[in-house]
């Protein structure tokens, strides 16, 4: 399979060995893997601010860039949202790039999503010895619909407690431009989230979104929380680094 990786802004910016543990995890599972250089936003903070013009300006480009490929593969559920259910309606007037943003979304898949339900669960051999949580992100739980996918993958992870957290369905507070918008009311949310993985006996947070799991982080760091984060690709790839906000 023709993989195309969208690597999304804030794991190039922020996380890159995100984007590198995909790629490893794609490869294992037998998918010829690129990364066009050319790529940018998917255009969601546009979209989420009332600037349709400059989103759809966005997703033409996104289309352009990745129409071509059998599938996209997205380390994020937000970015993947909004590729499979918003271009569509972005371009719902524009009938040639229309029918192409339909034909991209059907092909579009949350990371853990393609692995278990394209490529076939593939043991990746990881190791992680720790007590976890996994954090659904409202947008991979509402918007691609991964629930179980997830979990499958992290049950095959050696060493690794799984623990269910009481309120996982409720929002963490990040919600992109919410927590900028409602800066008071993120925080509570967050504190509400962390005390719920602290209760939970978990030590590590899981997640699929890097947004999600570097707000949870920073709000940890500053109530002195013993909370590590990382993002599911890093743990299936045994990745190195050192958790989220820990020095990389």
């Amino acid at each position: 399979m023709r993989v195309a990786l969208f690597v999304t802004c804030l794991v190039d910016m922020m996380r890159p060995s995100i984007g590198f543990s995909a790629i490893k995890l794609l490869e294992h599972a037998g998918c010829e893997v690129e990364v066009p250089l050319n790529q940018t936003c998917c255009g969601q903070p546009a979209w989420n601010s009332g600037a349709d013009a400059h989103s759809r300006e966005i997703a033409r480009r996104v289309i352009d860039t990745f129409v071509d490929f059998d599938y996209v593969v997205v380390p994020s559920g937000s970015c993947a949202g909004m590729i499979r259910n918003h271009y569509p309606e972005a371009l719902k007037d524009d009938a040639p790039y229309y029918a192409r943003a339909l034909s991209l979304a059907k092909k579009t898949y949350e990371l853990s999503q393609f692995l278990t339900d394209i490529a076939g669960t593939v043991d990746f051999s990881a190791r992680c010895k720790a007590i976890a949580c996994y954090h659904d992100s409202c947008s991979a739980l509402r918007e691609v619909a991964v629930g179980d996918a997830p979990r499958t993958l992290l049950s095959q992870v050696e060493g690794l407690e799984l623990k269910p957290l009481k309120d996982a369905e409720i929002c963490c507070g990040f919600g992109g431009l919410f927590s900028v918008k409602y800066p008071e009311i993120s925080e509570r949310m967050a504190d509400d989230k962390l005390s719920d993985a602290k209760n939970s006996e978990a030590t590590l947070v899981i997640g699929p979104d890097l947004g999600c799991l570097l707000h949870l982080a920073g709000r940890a760091a500053r109530r002195g929380d013993n909370l590590r984060f990382r993002h599911i690709a890093e743990v299936l790839a045994n990745c190195p680094l050192p958790p989220i906000g820990e020095g990389v």
